[in-house]
């Protein structure tokens, strides 16, 4: 057998294992995504340096900041996206004539991917990309505006399912990275869309994972894990 592989997670609260406490409706990190259990099933040493609003750009410099302090890694998992494609939900409720931007514009995402991505190459690093996990529209909205004006706000969107299609539409773009530049590519969100019911996978805000979630991100890491090492 030769040295166990070393995996870092670069990535927002999903993979942080950000919940929402039941009780006082707070985020709080209750991660139920079984590292233990894949690195003992795949001999590989895996280390959590995600953070809950990681978006790629804080991303991009996040990764460079480990690398320069030589942490061993034989390939990267990134799961950028979710925080990328939100936006300044305030600012919208105030004024939702203005045009409004997400907190990274598609062309931004992309390219800053791609930066991410050759950089790694360079250093020798196997970069690996994540899809998104699904959000629920209508309990995104509740929570996420729930002390704004909501009228303004559906102004803005259009309706309530314009929340879905946009985030979705970063997920195809992550697809789309991936694929031209011969990444792997874990789909996170193809697995939640087989387990069935989305909203019995999240949280009250409609977009964390709650603990059955973050069990499904485990068997999705688990099934690729096995594809990868395995065969």
């Amino acid at each position: 057998m030769g040295k166990s592989l070393s995996i870092g997670l670069f990535g927002d609260s999903i993979l942080k294992g950000v919940q929402i406490n039941p009780v006082n409706k707070r985020y709080h990190v209750d991660n139920h995504i079984d590292i233990e259990m894949l690195s003992k099933s795949y001999s590989m040493q895996i280390k959590n340096y995600s953070y809950m609003g990681c978006t790629v750009t804080k991303g991009k410099k996040l990764i460079e900041k480990r690398l320069e302090t030589n942490i061993e890694c034989d390939a990267i998992i990134m799961d950028y996206g979710g925080n990328d494609c939100d936006y300044n939900w305030n600012a919208i409720s105030e004024n939702p004539k203005m045009t409004h931007l997400p907190n990274t514009p598609i062309e931004l995402f992309k390219e800053t991917y791609y930066s991410i991505i050759n950089m790694l190459k360079g250093k020798g690093i196997l970069p690996i990309m994540t899809t998104l996990p699904p959000l629920e529209p209508r309990r995104f909205f509740e929570w996420f505006c729930r002390d704004l004006n909501k009228a303004n706000i559906l102004e803005f969107l259009g309706n309530v399912n314009k929340i879905y299609d946009h985030q979705e539409s970063y997920s195809r773009i992550i697809e789309e990275i991936a694929h031209e530049t011969h990444v792997p590519l874990i789909d996170l969100r193809e697995s939640f869309l087989k387990a069935g019911n989305i909203g019995e996978l999240l949280c009250e805000d409609g977009t964390h994972p709650n603990t059955l979630g973050q069990k499904v991100i485990t068997s999705s890491l688990n099934d690729f894990a096995y594809r990868f090492m395995l065969h």
